[in-house]
């Protein structure tokens, strides 16, 4: 079967959909034009596990357009939208997701993808390498590498790699300067406010934000709700993370602390258990939960079902917890991604530049990976800097060069006089 789809009849809504998102990726533009000259993925297959919405549904038209034989699902339950999937269907790709999968589904899904026999993965939180391990082990021999595109799917990498089982080269490409400085900040900033103010119609203004978790993620996620006219604290557990998060002007405290004085409580730590039963008992009526991590394991859902004698849904992607003693706590996007359950995700002038990277270290696999260990790499610096470069340019923006002298002044030894 070419594609597992809700209705393909939904492909020219989500066509416009890809379309205008198209219109504001200007970098992944100019990598489209270069693939379709130069075809650098001529009787490659790819397999991508993302969050299926449009801004990922054109990386995948873009590695279509190189040559690539693409098969694509979702990496979370929640984010794929039918209309886009249904979309990519129509255009020939072998798509296999659909909103609101079941557990099961969610897997078929993952494992229809990996059936196509890839020879180049595109990963997102580690799925399709964690059942390359577990269920299709056979598959590795023949897959030249693979691209990660978050914090936690590189932590799982690196993991493997310490444990010597990783069984092919895979770039990090959620480590790229060109990416975590400006997708897990900027990106993650902004849309998590998008989702959670979509979806709750409630003022930020005033509010007191606990922000769990002060990575790049974090960092951004505070910074707008700074802008917001929120009051924030924030919750580590690296020492390092902690000062600076003192510095910057936030409060820092423990959870426990916390607890008791949130408003809004946002998870942001790829961890497990960071909120729990002791902290639901201290916590004010009416607080918002929402998790910005990849996996729905932030915010312990089972403890909260346990807490409760009572839950109902009170809009969409809104669940109410009422307590014994009458508190109600909210859950936003049943825990999972906010911004991309409950909303669309980064926006695509962020988008441009990750996913071109992604491109262009996919293409960069094909031309060297045999060449490569069973390693976690970097994307290359000149990758890098090239996306840099094109969202430079296509911002109207020139930047200095240095000179011969210079250049030999910061990287020589003998300065002279």
């Amino acid at each position: 079967m070419n594609y597992l789809v809700r209705d393909i009849n939904l492909a020219e809504n989500g066509a416009k959909k890809i379309a205008w998102v198209k219109e504001h990726m200007p970098v992944l533009n100019e990598i489209r034009k270069e693939f379709e000259r130069d075809k650098p993925f001529n009787g490659k297959r790819v397999a991508i596990s993302m969050h299926l919405e449009a801004k990922t549904a054109y990386l995948a038209l873009v590695l279509q357009a190189g040559g690539a034989n693409v098969s694509i699902t979702g990496s979370n339950p929640l984010s794929t939208q039918d209309d886009v999937a249904a979309a990519l269907a129509a255009q020939g790709l072998q798509v296999f997701s659909w909103y609101n999968a079941t557990p099961e589904e969610y897997k078929q899904h993952l494992l229809m993808v990996l059936d196509t026999r890839p020879d180049i993965i595109i990963d997102d939180g580690g799925d399709l390498m964690h059942l390359i391990h577990t269920e299709r082990p056979e598959l590795a021999s023949s897959i030249i590498g693979g691209c990660e595109e978050t914090t936690t799917g590189v932590l799982r990498l690196r993991a493997l790699e310490k444990e010597n089982r990783l069984p092919f080269p895979m770039i990090a490409v959620n480590d790229a300067y060109s990416k975590y400085l400006f997708d897990n900040r900027y990106g993650t900033g902004e849309s998590v406010w998008t989702g959670i103010m979509r979806t709750t119609n409630l003022i930020v203004a005033g509010k007191t934000v606990v922000v769990i978790g002060y990575g790049w993620c974090g960092k951004g996620v505070a910074m707008r709700a700074k802008g917001l006219g929120a009051k924030i604290i924030i919750c580590e557990v690296d020492p390092i993370k902690a000062i600076e998060a003192h510095m910057d002007g936030f409060q820092v405290m423990t959870m426990d602390e916390a607890a008791a004085l949130g408003d809004v409580f946002i998870t942001v730590t790829g961890c497990k258990d960071v909120i729990r039963r002791w902290h639901y008992e201290k916590m004010k009526n009416g607080v918002l939960l929402a998790n910005a991590g990849h996996f729905d394991v932030e915010i312990n859902k089972p403890e909260l079902n346990e807490l409760a004698i009572s839950k109902r849904v009170v809009r969409k992607d809104i669940e109410e917890f009422t307590l014994a003693d009458g508190r109600k706590l909210y859950l936003l996007a049943e825990g999972r991604l906010v911004n991309l359950a409950a909303g669309d995700g980064h926006p695509a002038e962020i988008m441009d530049t990750s996913f071109a990277l992604q491109a262009l270290s996919a293409r960069y696999l094909v031309e060297n990976g045999t060449k490569l260990e069973k390693k976690v790499y970097l994307v290359s610096p000149e990758i890098d800097r090239r996306v840099a470069e094109l969202k430079l340019q296509s911002l109207g923006i020139t930047i200095d060069k240095l000179t011969p002298e210079q250049e030999a002044y910061l990287y020589g030894w003998q300065h002279g006089e």
